[in-house]
């Protein structure tokens, strides 16, 4: 469980600050419109009315508290930017700031952000899934029940073979890559022997290597 900062009510950052919730997190979302915090308060635990491009704002919600502070503020840039810079000055862990341009991200990386994205339809679910957990590397989904990650092999995994540990009946997934650094063994066979610094890429249903990824 991760302590997640949400500043920034527009559809991805509602969207997204569902999703980091429905994965156990704790999350705190901040608007500094009045009439959509009191749209969105019933879903989650702590919602804040404030403008956050006022340092006194930030301060009061105790930024160092927080693993990872996303700033969606929409269509506002000059906000975001202001947003993005302050967190960096208040020691802020990680700020994922949206951008709209190239040279949007350009200039937030330059003020602090650690990382800027483009939302995407699907993209506040995939980010949802990949910052919720430190060793999940990649999401795509597929089905709604069904996606592909890309995990650590798990530790009592080394040195057995995929058909020594039964991977399929035992554990639910399909693994359908191994990668080592920058190489790839697609469809590894049933005696790929797994090394200790493997990724795996697996296909199945989330709530299933969900657990796989909980041993890595």
């Amino acid at each position: 469980m991760k302590s997640i900062l949400v500043i920034g009510m527009g559809e991805f950052g509602i969207h997204l600050a569902k999703k980091m919730q429905e994965l156990g997190n704790d999350v705190m979302v901040v608007d500094r419109n009045p009439e959509i915090i009191e749209q969105v308060a019933p879903q989650f635990t702590d919602s804040l009315i404030g403008d956050c491009t006022n340092e006194a704002v930030l301060q009061s919600l105790g930024i160092n508290n927080f693993d990872i502070c996303f700033v969606t503020t929409g269509s506002d840039f000059q906000a975001s930017l202001v947003i993005t810079s302050l967190l960096k000055k208040l020691n802020a862990q990680y700020i994922v700031s949206k951008a709209k341009q190239e040279i949007q991200k350009e200039l937030l990386y330059k003020i602090g952000a650690n990382e800027v994205i483009y939302p995407e339809p699907d993209l506040a679910e995939r980010l949802s899934i990949r910052y919720n957990a430190n060793n999940i590397f990649d999401f795509i989904p597929v089905t709604d029940n069904y996606a592909i990650y890309e995990i650590p092999v798990p530790a009592g995994w080394v040195n057995l073979t995929i058909k020594e540990i039964n991977v399929r009946q035992k554990f639910h997934v399909n693994i359908i890559a191994v990668k080592q650094g920058n190489s790839l063994n697609p469809a590894p066979g049933g005696d790929y022997c797994f090394q200790k610094d493997d990724h795996i890429v697996v296909i199945g249903e989330s709530s299933y290597i969900f657990k796989i990824a909980g041993k890595s």
